[in-house]
């Protein structure tokens, strides 16, 4: 096993731009099916050598509600990646720059463990391969696996299946967390007292989108399963969707994964900042374009 000097990576938000529950396998877990996109907002992984033992500093905007305990997600991913290299005594510093809200629907912690097992990977010199982090990824959360590669993507099964997404278009994301929380395993349990059934998978076009507006059109006919329970959570989801949807150029606005983070999908980056900087000021924001370019974290935003 060769040693870097260092390596860090990117964990860049998650959004999934629809997300159907298609059904429930007997050991309880959901059966999904989304299509998923990346924006350059985002955490950062840095592993550092160290003389002993797995340690994890945090820093950054967002790192009040984290505690750098055994069971956090980057530490667990360390454990696991050094259990299936055969590291018997793994030892590193692991600095969490935490910039995406917790438990907010956009992957922040997934994002944060992906970014780790390929950091670790880097500098234990491991070179597991995409095949095998994809498969620790599998065993430490549904949206570990997308945020492995962080590219857009079709996401199926219980997170483990993926196909790439039909190519898309340019267009921009707002992203806006109203600074509440909201446990995904609470959702989940909503939707089922709700009594709401399964969705089919989407049918997606094979060549893709000519341009923002025919992408909107389609999303607008599908939906995310798990907004409604949310919003019975969490009600100022609703508020959050309505505030983005009545801004110019907005062409859908939807909650990302459980919540509560929800975006608003622009043809023009240049709204997508301006729609941002209108909102209020206790939110947390960021708009920019997908794919290119990084996100703008709306001036004076916390």
């Amino acid at each position: 096993m060769s040693e870097a000097a260092a390596a860090a990576e990117p964990a860049p938000a998650k959004v999934n731009l629809h997300l159907h529950v298609t059904g429930r396998r007997a050991d309880g877990y959901h059966l999904l099916d989304s299509l998923v996109v990346f924006g350059p907002v985002g955490d950062r992984v840095a592993a550092l050598p160290a003389a002993a033992g797995l340690d994890l500093v945090l820093d950054g905007p967002e790192a009040g509600m984290l505690a750098a305990e055994p069971d956090n997600l980057v530490l667990r991913a360390a454990r696991a990646l050094a259990a299936e290299a055969g590291i018997a005594d793994p030892a590193a510093t692991l600095r969490l720059s935490k910039h995406l809200p917790v438990a907010s629907g956009i992957g922040g912690g997934s994002a944060d463990a992906a970014a780790a097992l390929r950091a670790l990977d880097t500098l234990w010199g491991t070179a597991l391969g995409a095949a095998r982090l994809a498969r620790i990824a599998a065993t430490l959360g549904a949206d570990v696996p997308v945020c492995i590669a962080s590219r857009p993507a079709v996401m199926q099964g219980i997170g483990e299946i993926l196909r790439r997404a039909p190519p898309l278009p340019e267009f921009a994301l707002l992203l806006v967390n109203p600074r509440l929380p909201v446990p995904t395993p609470a959702v989940f349990k909503a939707r089922a007292a709700s009594g709401a059934g399964f969705s089919p998978p989407a049918a997606l076009p094979a060549a893709g989108w000519a341009d923002a507006p025919a992408l909107a059109r389609d999303l607008a006919a599908l939906g995310n399963d798990l907004e409604a329970p949310a919003i019975g959570l969490c009600p100022p989801i609703a508020e959050v969707l309505h505030a983005i949807r009545t801004r110019p150029g907005c062409l859908l606005a939807r909650m990302s994964g459980s919540g509560a983070t929800c975006f608003g999908l622009f043809a023009d980056a240049a709204e997508a900042r301006a729609a941002a900087a209108a909102l209020p000021k206790a939110w947390w924001c960021a708009a920019g374009p997908v794919g290119s370019g990084p996100f703008t974290d709306r001036p004076g935003s916390p």
